[in-house]
């Protein structure tokens, strides 16, 4: 057979050369390994995502809406309709005046929500799995990387393990890192995760404990003293959801698409968010979160 062309082969050769994986693939391969479908959510939505008025709020052809805070609702309504695991990565925006070295008024989120069989500890071991995963993969892949950062902020490698805890309350940034130190003096490890946070400090949605209804079914995970993921078990049963609202002062009606999702019925399900920024940061020990973003957006800058 005669090639076509072929006065063009000889100048064109593929070449196939090492790569340093992102984080977000890294992310994807794995979750994509555990069963997990990748899904895109909107950005625009009508209400806000999580209650509360840190939202960038907009006119949409006259009817009020804002940035999503979060993929949160969308992907939750994605579990009511059977997908069984999915993940996202896409933009997040927080409105909060947040003039601190960790908060960005966007950020890219990586976005987890699954299905539970029996207890909301499946999420959690999911959780684990997945850094560990990402952790020895920007260590074995990304040597050169992380090289030329430590030349310029120079910085020990995490110390890794798994621990968890079970705190009375909820915690500030400071004593975040004196929990932080603590762990790592008695258990040698810069990666572990608090559970059963207080019902009081957790969005609407957050499911209560079966056996304290005035402790949650949720859980942060800590690098080096700082919290980087959020998540837990969330509310599946509509009225729940409802009286939940309610409670959190939330204006039903803004979200009434989402609470009827649960109508038909609904798995128990929970997942997690996290902000690649700030896992970028921790994980290098940067001091401030913009030297993670190229153009990064916080309180104060919406340029270049």
């Amino acid at each position: 057979m005669m090639a076509m062309n072929d006065h063009h082969s000889s100048h064109h050769t593929l070449r196939l050369t090492p790569f340093s994986p992102s984080l977000p693939l890294i992310f994807r391969q794995f979750l994509l390994s555990e069963g997990f479908v990748g899904i895109h959510t909107p950005k625009l939505i009508a209400g806000s995502s999580e209650g509360g008025s840190a939202v960038f709020r907009l006119d949409y052809k006259g009817q009020p809406a804002c940035l999503a805070q979060s993929p949160q609702l969308h992907k939750q309504m994605a579990i009511c309709g059977d997908f069984g695991r999915v993940f996202e990565v896409g933009p997040v925006f927080r409105a909060e005046d947040s003039f601190t070295h960790r908060h960005l008024c966007e950020f890219t989120g990586l976005d987890v929500e699954m299905e539970i069989k029996e207890h909301y500890s499946e999420v959690m071991d999911i959780v684990d799995r997945l850094f560990v995963a990402l952790f020895d993969s920007l260590n074995e892949r990304c040597q050169k990387e992380l090289e030329a950062i430590g030349k310029q902020y120079p910085f020990e490698p995490l110390k890794e393990a798994g621990i968890e805890i079970d705190p009375l309350g909820d915690l500030n940034t400071e004593s975040e890192r004196k929990l932080g130190q603590l762990v790592l003096e008695k258990y040698g490890t810069e990666f572990y995760i608090l559970h059963r946070y207080p019902l009081a400090v957790r969005p609407f949605y957050t499911m209560p404990c079966s056996d304290d209804p005035t402790y949650s079914t949720s859980f942060d995970v800590f690098i080096r003293g700082e919290e980087i993921i959020s998540g837990a078990q969330r509310v599946h049963l509509p009225d729940l959801l409802t009286t939940r609202a309610e409670a959190c002062g939330i204006d039903v009606k803004t979200i009434s698409t989402y609470v009827d999702s649960f109508r038909y019925g609904a798995p128990p399900h929970g997942g997690f968010g996290v902000g690649l920024e700030r896992v970028v940061m921790l994980f290098c020990a940067l001091n401030n979160i913009r030297k993670t973003s190229l153009f990064p957006r916080d309180p104060l800058r919406i340029a270049p």
